[in-house]
């Protein structure tokens, strides 16, 4: 059964009423203000839809998780990262970023980052809850990522690369970063074989609600970002 969220309502049904197939539908309607998306993360919940369809919310089981001590670097990665030909800045493009990953891709039809997502996300940004990694080469965005921030959880949103490996380059000083400052999960939605190669892992709905609900506790870090994460040499 899906619950059509209205305007005014604020809460989501539980998470136990979500569909089995599609994996993880909990409810359609409703809208993209700030306030909604803000109890929606924090209740482990994110839009996903296409363009011109009511905003479908979703909570797979299992969820698509990377721990950030259990990063995984390939040589091969390992080898880029330590070139430094790279520069990664934080919050300095967030809207390209964001228009960027929206890009047609080969291996899919359409983009579920379309307008409508970028104004809400970018109001996120704008409160300093959403936030972009970037890495540019010769002073050209060349890769990147967004996502949530609250309390010690970080929401994943979506990458993309321009340059090979510049997503990744940008991922691994999140992680790393996001490990200093002490967070304990990243979300990563749906399970990816990109991703998987980087260390995340599924784990149960109800496991990932527990550790969720014992993040995003923590003082948040509504502010324009700035690291201190070098790779080393």
């Amino acid at each position: 059964m899906i619950h059509w969220l209205t305007q005014n309502n604020k809460h989501f049904p539980p998470l136990e009423m979500a569909l089995h197939e599609p994996n993880g539908l909990l409810a359609a309607g409703g809208d993209l203000s700030p306030q909604r998306l803000l109890t929606a993360y924090r209740c482990g919940i994110f839009p996903w839809f296409n363009q011109g369809e009511p905003i479908l919310w979703w909570s797979p089981d299992p969820r698509m998780v990377l721990f950030p001590s259990e990063l995984k670097i390939s040589r091969s990665l390992h080898k880029t990262l330590k070139k430094h030909h790279y520069q990664i800045r934080w919050d300095s493009a967030f809207t390209e970023v964001m228009q960027a990953c929206a890009a047609p891709r080969k291996e899919q039809e359409g983009t579920w980052i379309h307008p409508e997502m970028v104004t809400a996300y970018t109001e996120l940004h704008q409160i300093g809850v959403a936030h972009s990694v970037e890495t540019w080469i010769e002073g050209k965005l060349a890769g990147g990522l967004y996502g949530i921030a609250l309390g010690r959880m970080f929401f994943g949103e979506s990458m993309f690369s321009r340059v090979t490996d510049a997503s990744k380059i940008a991922f691994v000083h999140l992680v790393k970063q996001l490990e200093c400052w002490n967070f304990g999960m990243i979300d990563c939605q749906m399970k990816t074989r990109h991703l998987a190669s980087l260390g995340a892992r599924e784990i149960p709905r109800i496991e990932f609600a527990q550790i969720l609900n014992s993040l995003i506790i923590a003082p948040e870090k509504n502010e324009k970002w700035q690291f201190d994460y070098v790779y080393p040499e």
